[in-house]
């Protein structure tokens, strides 16, 4: 089920981001994204359209919007693999024409993940905060 978060859930959605992005971005060193924890809970995700995915009352993974942006999508580390993301990842296409993301380079899953997903790579960029490359992505609906 695809719904929503409520502002009490902001927890687990900073907990399942952090666990998600020690996880995916190893090369990054882990103190950056503890230093970001709060930062998370109290500005990036409330600005942000934000829905979770859930299994009873488990929440399995989260997709945060900012008007086109696709600012976050990550999916609990135990539910990866099983298709949340691509699901999350629909919902929001249906509610949008153009969407756009940066990712890691290095973060070769999700970057072949978006590929896979018809976003396509517009630019390279460098992202000063962690000196790493990044990708531009967008994905745009052609259908109509």
């Amino acid at each position: 089920m695809i719904r929503e978060y409520r502002k009490a859930e902001i927890d687990t959605l900073v907990d399942i981001w952090y666990q998600s992005s020690l996880i995916a971005h190893d090369f990054i060193n882990k103190d950056y994204w503890k230093s970001k924890r709060e930062e998370m809970k109290e500005k990036y995700l409330p600005m942000s359209e934000n829905y979770v995915i859930s299994k009873n009352t488990e929440i399995m993974g989260f997709i945060s919007m900012v008007d086109n942006y696709l600012a976050a999508l990550f999916i609990d580390a135990k539910y990866q693999g099983e298709g949340h993301g691509k699901e999350l990842l629909n919902f929001i296409k249906k509610r949008r024409k153009k969407i756009q993301l940066k990712v890691f380079k290095k973060n070769y899953k999700a970057v072949n993940f978006y590929l896979r997903n018809g976003f396509v790579i517009k630019e390279e960029l460098l992202d000063e905060e962690t000196s790493e490359k990044e990708f531009l992505m967008e994905w745009e609906d052609n259908s109509k």
